[in-house]
């Protein structure tokens, strides 16, 4: 990532630094505080810092011109219009009217600059967060819902979006006035100061009150909205499932009843801010009467002038109008902060399976695999694998069998490193598989999953993988080595052909010699494991891909899991698992000949097809 005005590197670590970050939350408690979050922000603002500088100093230009014309009036007053000189009033006009047209410059100049540096801290934000997401393991992706990323990506950056170049613009502007007005104020008259000021602290003290209800129910308010979009994101997703099943009627329910929850917490949002808003309307107008009470008692004692007065109360509703554009803002404020807090966790989530502190050379490509007594469970205490002991010699074809949940899966996971092993160790060749980067290790070891995944655009580029450097020629070899051009020319364009999302416009088995082909582009010389890559396609297609892996698989290592067993008679190992353990090892004929699970499996899977005879036979 680059940051979006300098062009320099700007990584996640520099954005949300450890040991920074570190010294924050134990400070906080382990509490993702406003403190943190102020911090946070603060890293990817820095950068900016020049820009930052420029507008501290137009804001205190837009600070000294705000106080300028009620001072003006009170010199105009208690001087020129006192003594009834007409002439003496040309100049505080001029002064006025070029005050008002500098103000209006500065003001532009500040918002427009801030808001510049706020929307390229949120490139950067952006940036990060996509990043920091991208190098999650597959356990946050699968205890993860789609609609809470999403969310994080969207609705809480657009928060913070408004909070960053607006809210902070506001706030910003009007603090800086405010301590100028208050101190302006206690310059001129202390007394009237200390009468117009006198209802500040009950402002304080509504605005901490508020804070807190408001700043939770923001925070409810987000968590509903996550909810709403990952229920519309499963419904819709499983649209053929809800149609099939006549399940409409309870989408509807379960849908009204989250879209009530909605407005419910949307409107105890605004009944909040509405109360909080017109009880601090309510206390300005109260602060005015005490300034002309005070201020008219104060111009008949002697101790006050009529054009301080007058002032005073222009002072007044000014040192009013902070509070109550931040009541404006206070809402907007909140459920960003709530935003900036759901952020700030999902970057405090770390990988479980990262690159190693030293990892290996790349090196030449060494085939051999080995378990060495791997032992693996999901959830403690629940071990999926058991003590699994297996060499495999370069080159061999490798298939692996057994009922749903024997853990042939957990193998491919554990071997490409989506998952960690419990006890035990995997290596290729000499070397831990934990010892590569996860760029070199998934380099050497491709897998073609069950539902590969194509995404919007053409065929072309679902082969690319969007990398403009490979061919045409590299497409078309790797197409042909895999069966795939056969379907891909008879497509309108080849393969220019576009793809809906996830490839809704392909055949299962049209998908799965696509993502073989992708895997043999992008990694010609690997390991190859194919899960269950024929186990929901019809027999043309699987003779297709038979085909196609006689010619991949020669002379590569290579896992084959396994449902149909026709799919597996040519490996030269088949592995049988059992509750997590290997419980046989050989080849087709040898397992045959051996009248065990694999033979079972096979008698139960060809008697439906009067193939029972060549059990036999071999």
């Amino acid at each position: 990532m680059s940051n979006s005005k300098t062009g320099k590197p700007l990584s996640t670590s520099d954005s949300v630094g450890p040991s920074s970050r570190e010294s924050v939350l134990n400070q906080a408690g382990g509490v993702v505080t406003d403190r943190y979050l102020v911090w946070m922000l603060a890293r990817f603002i820095r950068p900016f810092w020049r820009d930052l500088l420029l507008v501290f100093l137009m804001l205190i230009g837009v600070t000294a011109l705000s106080l300028l014309p009620p001072y003006l009036i009170q010199r105009a007053v208690d001087g020129p219009i006192t003594a009834g000189d007409l002439d003496g009033l040309v100049p505080y006009g001029i002064i006025y009217f070029a005050s008002i047209l500098v103000l209006f410059l500065l003001r532009f100049g500040h918002t427009y600059l801030l808001q510049t540096v706020g929307q390229n801290a949120l490139v950067n934000l952006r940036q990060a967060l996509f990043e920091h997401i991208l190098r999650q393991d597959m356990r946050f992706f699968n205890t993860t819902p789609v609609g809470q990323i999403v969310a994080r990506l969207s609705n809480d950056i657009e928060a913070l979006t408004e909070l960053l170049s607006t809210s902070i613009v506001v706030v910003a502007s009007n603090l800086v006035t405010m301590i100028g007005i208050i101190a302006v104020m206690f310059a001129i008259n202390w007394q009237l100061a200390l009468i117009g000021l006198s209802v500040l602290p009950i402002m304080t003290v509504l605005t901490v009150y508020f804070r807190r209800r408001i700043r939770s129910q923001s925070s409810l308010y987000h968590r509903v909205v996550g909810e709403y979009l990952a229920f519309i994101n499963e419904q819709f997703n499983g649209m053929l499932v809800v149609q099939l099943f006549g399940r409409q009627q309870v989408s509807r329910d379960e849908f009204e009843h989250i879209n009530r929850q909605y407005r419910d917490v949307h409107m105890r949002l605004r009944d909040m801010y509405t109360v909080y808003s017109s009880t601090l309307q309510l206390l300005t107008t109260v602060g005015l009467a005490l300034v002309l009470y005070g201020g008219g008692q104060g111009v008949l004692a002697g101790w006050a002038s009529l054009g301080m007065l007058i002032a005073f109360i222009q002072y007044t509703r000014r040192s009013f109008e902070p509070i109550m554009q931040l009541a404006e803002q206070f809402t907007q404020i909140q459920t960003a902060l709530s935003a900036g807090e759901r952020i700030a966790r999902m970057l405090n989530v770390e990988p479980a399976i990262v690159d190693p502190p030293n990892p290996v050379a790349p090196g030449k490509l060494q085939q051999a695999i080995t378990f060495d007594h791997v032992t693996f469970a999901y959830e403690q205490g629940h071990p999926v694998l058991r003590d699994v002991t297996l060499h495999i010699q370069p080159g061999q074809r490798v298939a692996i069998v057994g009922a749903t949940g024997a853990g042939k899966t957990s193998l491919a996971g554990l071997l490409t490193r989506f998952h960690d092993v419990t006890t035990g160790s995997i290596r290729i060749g000499a070397q831990d598989v934990r010892d590569f980067t996860l760029a070199e290790l998934r380099q050497r070891v491709t897998v073609v999953p069950q539902n590969p995944y194509c995404f919007n655009g053409t065929i072309a580029d679902n082969l690319r993988l969007f990398d403009l450097s490979v061919t045409q020629e590299q497409m078309t070899a790797a197409s042909q080595a895999a069966c795939a051009d056969r379907f891909i020319e008879k497509l309108p364009g080849g393969y220019d052909y576009p793809l809906l999302p996830g490839g809704a416009n392909l055949s299962q088995g049209q998908r799965q010699l696509l993502a073989l082909a992708r895997a043999l582009l992008h990694s010609p010389d690997s390991i190859l494991i194919l899960d269950e890559a024929t186990s929901s396609i019809d027999t043309e297609t699987e003779a297709l891909i038979q085909e196609g892996l006689r010619t991949v698989l020669k002379n590569r290592t290579s896992l084959i899991i396994a449902h149909r067993l026709s799919t597996v008679r040519d490996a030269d190992r088949i592995i049988v698992m059992q509750r997590g353990q290997i419980v046989e090892d050989g080849d087709h004929d040898t397992l045959l000949a051996q009248d065990g699970l694999y033979a079972q499996l096979y008698r139960r899977q060809f008697a439906q097809q009067g193939l029972t005879s060549s059990v036999s036979e071999s």
